[in-house]
C-alpha cells in the first residue's frame, strides 16, 4: 500500500480511481504524508541554504508550522465535504482526506530535495530552486484537482467551481470560528467580572 502514493504521483487518473473503487488508498498513509509535509517544511525553513533562506532560525516555531499545515488541510477537507454533500458529490469524508493527503506527496519530495539543493547552489542558480518549488505546487494542485474530480465523479467544470467554492467556504468557516471564540471570550469576561463584583461585595 505504501507504493500506491507513488503510483498516484505518476498515474493520477488510474491511481485515484483505484483509491476510491479498488480500496487501494489508506487513511493512515494520507496522514503520514501530511506529517511528512509538516516535517519537510520545518526542515526546509530551518536548514535551507542562506541563498534562499530569509528566516531567522531563532524566530521559527515548529508548533506554528504544524498549525499552518494541519489546520488548513482538515479545514479544506471539512469545507469540501460540507459543500459536496449539497452538490451531489459521491465522495465520503475519508476519501476526501485520502485524496487530499496523497496529492501532497510532490510537496514532500521536493521540499526535502530543495533543502539539500539550497545548500550547494549559488545565487545565480537559485532560480532552479524556485523552479522546483513552483513545479511542486503546480503538481500538487493538479493531483488535488484530479483527486477531487474522481472522488466526487464530477466534470472538469464542476470540479473547478467546487474547488473555488471550497476555498470560499473555508473562509466562511474561519470567520465564524473566530467570531464564536471572540463571543465566547466576551461572555467569559462578563461572567468573570460579575463573579468578581459579587465576591467583593460579599
Amino acid at each position: 500500500m505504501t507504493k500506491h502514493p507513488f503510483y498516484v504521483l505518476l498515474h493520477p487518473f488510474q491511481g485515484f480511481w483505484d483509491l476510491k473503487y479498488e480500496n487501494k488508498g489508506k487513511l493512515r498513509v494520507a496522514l503520514v504524508i501530511l506529517l511528512l509535509l509538516t516535517v519537510s517544511t520545518i526542515v526546509l525553513r530551518q536548514f535551507a541554504g542562506f541563498v534562499v533562506n530569509f528566516n531567522y532560525p531563532y524566530d521559527l516555531n515548529s508548533i506554528y508550522e504544524l498549525q499552518n499545515i494541519v489546520l488548513p488541510f482538515f479545514l479544506w477537507c471539512v469545507a469540501n465535504w460540507s459543500l459536496t454533500t449539497l452538490m451531489d458529490g459521491e465522495g465520503k469524508f475519508k476519501e476526501i482526506v485520502m485524496a487530499s493527503g496523497y496529492a501532497l506527496l510532490p510537496l514532500v519530495l521536493i521540499r526535502f530535495s530543495n533543502t539539500l539543493i539550497s545548500n550547494v547552489i549559488t545565487l545565480r542558480e537559485s532560480a532552479f530552486y524556485y523552479m522546483l518549488d513552483t513545479i511542486a505546487v503546480l503538481w500538487f494542485v493538479w493531483l488535488l484537482f484530479i483527486g477531487i474530480m474522481t472522488v466526487h465523479q464530477y466534470t472538469v467544470t464542476k470540479t473547478i467551481v467546487t474547488m473555488l467554492l471550497t476555498i470560499l467556504v473555508m473562509g466562511i468557516i474561519t470567520f465564524l470560528g473566530l467570531l464564536f471564540f471572540s463571543l465566547l471570550q466576551e461572555m467569559l469576561g462578563f461572567v468573570l467580572s460579575i463573579y468578581t463584583e459579587i465576591s467583593l461585595r460579599i
